[in-house]
């Protein structure tokens, strides 16, 4: 039965990749370069935080070098500069960190998930951390989830301008909210699409 076995595997010899097929297809590892410089720019977003965070708590603390530094980065030019830290000011602080997050998040997302999709596995099935959407990761899921975060991202840049819309004018106001709502559409459309796709995968799968 073994040498039965033996012989059909030899009778079926492997399919030779043609060598033309073979340098394109190790061309892929050009973009891990791309990936490299991402998570170089991942590390200067840790430090620009650590930079606002210790300025917010020093300032709290009465640091008035750290208060100025507040105040330089939440003030919007035509807007009355205050002298203290106040809950508006911390607000807007604060929203400045959680942009920093969520930027860093899209920057996890491009590196692992495109790394993941484009060059190479990187076998994490087994390990504990294992990120849930990298198990069902692809070009298109990536797609939609990138859409998200962008949304996420333009939402607070647009509450942080509501929370100055007196330094704004009333056509900048609206030229930001239709940005971000040009972003949501367009998030939707990307998520339809690939609705339909999946679907019409499935069907053509089931026949």
């Amino acid at each position: 039965m073994n040498d039965m076995q033996q012989d059909n595997h030899k009778s079926t010899p492997s399919k030779r990749i043609p060598p033309i097929a073979h340098f394109l297809f190790l061309t892929r590892w050009l973009q891990l370069p791309l990936y490299l410089g991402l998570v170089l720019a991942q590390c200067v977003y840790v430090f620009h935080f650590w930079v606002e965070l210790t300025d917010l708590i020093r300032a709290v603390m009465g640091n008035k070098d750290a208060l100025d530094h507040i105040l330089d980065i939440v003030t919007i030019k035509g807007a009355d500069r205050p002298d203290k830290l106040t809950e508006t000011t911390i607000m807007l602080v604060v929203l400045g960190l959680i942009d920093v997050v969520m930027i860093s998040n899209l920057l996890i997302m491009v590196i692992i998930g495109g790394y993941e999709t484009f060059v190479s596995r990187m076998n994490l099935e087994e390990h504990p951390d294992q990120p849930e959407w990298l198990s069902h990761v692809n070009a298109s899921v990536l797609k939609v989830k990138l859409a998200t975060a962008i949304i996420g991202i333009s939402s607070i840049h647009l509450l942080k301008t509501f929370i100055n819309a007196s330094a704004y004018d009333e056509k900048s106001l609206i030229a930001q909210t239709t940005i971000h709502l040009a972003f949501l559409v367009s998030a939707i459309a990307i998520a339809y699409c690939d609705r339909i796709i999946t679907q019409t995968s499935q069907q053509s799968n089931g026949h």
